[in-house]
């Protein structure tokens, strides 16, 4: 085969033309890569197990390292990175993937772009207003050479879920997962090597029309771009230390801490800010009635372990229903744990045998101390529970395909 992106089965197009969402054209720029590239349609229809095929050339910023398909010849020059010190930070790729519409009409059709800044309007609805969610879910690379996303259809679910709270059109979960799979292949060379990291995957939608008195934007942005990442705490799986915010509070009744909208996490900065300086790697927020049961961490869920029984808070509009969250529960109910969702107490936390926090971008992270009301109390010798290192390497094994995906939670490109 030649040194091509081919997706088996399907009839070619203009090498500068995809079939995005719906079938309708998606035109891709001229990339910068020295050989001609031809990319052919995407399946509609999402399909566990997905296979396709995506080479890149060779470059000036690319290395001599090599990742081959073991069904063909095609090779992929890895981007030119210190992958063995990546750190969880923002770096600029190739191509992003952008799709626009009007208030009250539906997404139909998207375009992938050179990476690079955007153009609003001073009086955008995400810069006035803050209409605007986000998402965020990772690309593996295996040693094979096939590429593994995990389970992008709930994120297509949780960004309809948030568009509808912020009054705005989204796409469908089919077309939210097609785009994932058009952006993760045009930069498949950012994406590590085993073992080194992941692509983290950040897709925006915003209210990018402008509007002057407090309403819906009339223009809506979908926005996916892409960077290679390491360690989200720089402590890896040692364990981070947590100290309970008892004065401000991430969300509240009614309000939008259910859905991943930008104000939540702006909202944090300054308890977050005040925290890293004294030392801690987080903040743990309780909620803002009782000042007692706990809710979640600044960009993670939050679990406690008491001998067999994992409990973590319950799901009731303030907190958010992470996917690893979610992926978790199942995992630790298949490994013959009781799991629990209901109010926990800081007491409870404080008298707990481990505790651990889960995100996309954490997996599974460890605690090693709570600091609440100026008393610290501490988990373990080492701080990373026999539950929590159990846990973590059960569904890290399953997202990199070391495992058996016995959930079909994996969505295979190769």
């Amino acid at each position: 085969m030649e040194n091509c992106a081919v997706f088996a089965g399907l009839h070619p197009i203009p090498p500068n033309q995809l079939l995005g969402p719906s079938r309708s054209s998606l035109k891709l720029l001229p990339p910068f890569f020295t050989e001609k590239t031809h990319l052919f349609s995407l399946p509609l229809k999402l399909q566990k197990q997905s296979h396709f095929a995506l080479g890149t050339t060779s470059n000036n910023n690319g290395t001599t390292s090599r990742v081959a398909s073991p069904t063909s010849n095609v090779t992929t020059e890895l981007a030119d990175i210190d992958w063995d010190n990546l750190g969880f930070g923002f770096m600029s790729t190739d191509y992003m993937y952008v799709m626009k519409c009007s208030q009250g009409e539906n997404f139909t059709k998207g375009e992938l772009q050179r990476f690079g800044n955007i153009e609003l309007s001073p009086s955008a609805g995400i810069l006035n207003y803050g209409q605007g969610l986000f998402e965020g879910l990772k690309a593996y690379r295996k040693h094979d050479g096939k590429i593994l996303l995990f389970r992008p259809e709930e994120n297509g679910l949780r960004l309809r879920m948030g568009a509808e709270r912020m009054c705005m059109p989204s796409p469908t979960v089919e077309q939210f997962v097609e785009a994932v799979k058009v952006t993760v292949l045009a930069n498949k060379r950012w994406i590590p090597p085993p073992g080194k990291g992941s692509l983290y995957i950040r897709p925006l939608l915003m209210g990018s029309g402008a509007v002057l008195g407090l309403a819906p934007a009339p223009e809506y942005t979908f926005l996916i771009y892409v960077s290679p990442v390491g360690n989200y705490f720089k402590e890896g799986l040692a364990p981070i230390n947590l100290i309970v915010e008892t004065d401000m509070h991430r969300a509240t009744p009614g309000g939008t801490g259910g859905v991943k909208t930008i104000g939540n996490y702006a909202a944090v900065l300054k308890a977050q800010s005040a925290a890293k300086a004294k030392g801690y790697s987080d903040v743990l927020y309780l909620d803002s009635v009782h000042k007692r049961y706990l809710e979640e961490v600044s960009s993670c869920n939050v679990f406690l372990v008491k001998g067999n029984v994992i409990s973590t808070p319950a799901i009731k509009g303030t907190i958010l229903p992470g996917i690893t969250r979610k992926s978790i529960l199942d995992v630790a109910l298949s490994q013959g744990f009781q799991v629990e969702e209901r109010s926990v107490s800081v007491d409870e936390l404080l008298d707990a045998d481990e505790v651990f926090c889960t995100g996309t971008a954490v997996v599974v992270s460890p605690v090693g101390s709570i600091t609440y009301q100026g008393k610290r109390v501490t988990y373990g010798a080492d701080g990373v529970g026999r539950v929590s290192q159990q846990l973590y390497s059960a569904l890290t094994s399953l997202q990199m395909g070391i495992s058996e995906d016995k959930m079909d939670w994996i969505v295979e490109l190769k």
